[in-house]
């Protein structure tokens, strides 16, 4: 029998991050590509370069690509790149492009809507489909979706993100369906209050932090390193029979 801290290891394993360069991607990067994987990251924000190369520094294995994924053009082309790059095939696929908007549901603007939408929800299936079918081929693979604490609730002011991540989860939950028995697992982590810039709004208004700390059992904003455990346990062998599960980290907003 494997040692349990062999089963956590990524050697070998060739990894896609979509929206790596986002405030939790880069954990998330950083996190599979210490355990051993060669990873690609995609993103549409020029920063995503300068993550790489101050990972490269650090002796990780990490390409990055950049790519706008609410075109379907350019995901096609950057999944491709990505393939080509990792030697024509992915094990680990990891979706976390995500944005958000917020006004009153009665004023929200339609093109705000198909934006969150395009990007939040319609990039995750393309992806996944992408990944999918590579990963049908080489006999399995794992998919970690970002799914949020708004896949579980509703929210205020933020229509389209709830709907996109309420999309998220279900979607997660119908690959799981169609590819568990074929080697892939499919699963979703639903990250909580986070100190991200999607949340610099509410972390900048003390009535409001104050408001979400009433929920939040440990008094404190998560950051992208509460997800770096997580993220290598789903992404590795210690995984193998967890599938369709949403998991959130939400320092215990939901238990309470």
């Amino acid at each position: 029998m494997q040692n349990i801290l062999e089963q956590f290891k990524l050697t070998g394993k060739k990894a896609i991050v979509v929206g790596g360069a986002g405030d939790l991607g880069i954990a998330m990067v950083e996190a599979i590509s210490e355990a051993g994987a060669q990873t690609v990251v995609i993103d549409y924000d020029d920063r995503v370069f300068d993550m790489c190369k101050d990972l490269n520094k650090k002796g990780l294995d990490v390409s990055p690509l950049k790519a706008d994924v609410s075109q379907i053009e350019q995901i096609k082309e950057s999944y491709k790149a990505a393939l080509d790059i990792l030697g024509g095939t992915v094990d680990i696929l990891i979706n976390s492009a995500g944005i958000q908007r917020r006004y009153p549901s009665e004023e929200f603007p339609e093109e705000e809507w198909s934006k969150v939408i395009s990007i939040n929800l319609d990039a995750t299936f393309y992806y996944c489909k992408y990944a999918g079918n590579t990963m049908l081929k080489n006999g399995g693979g794992k998919i970690i979706n970002i799914a949020s604490l708004m896949s579980f609730l509703g929210g205020i002011t933020i229509p389209a993100y709830a709907a996109s991540k309420g999309g998220v989860a279900q979607l997660t939950k119908a690959l799981s369906n169609d590819w568990a028995a074929k080697g892939i697992c499919v699963n979703g982590i639903a990250p909580g209050y986070m100190d991200t810039q999607l949340n610099t709004a509410l972390i900048n208004d003390k009535k409001r932090t104050e408001e979400v700390f009433i929920r939040v059992p440990m008094k404190r904003w998560g950051t992208g390193e509460d997800l770096k455990g997580l993220t290598v346990f789903l992404a590795s062998p210690a995984s193998d029979y967890i599938t369709g599960t949403i998991i959130p980290v939400d320092g215990g907003y939901l238990g309470r």
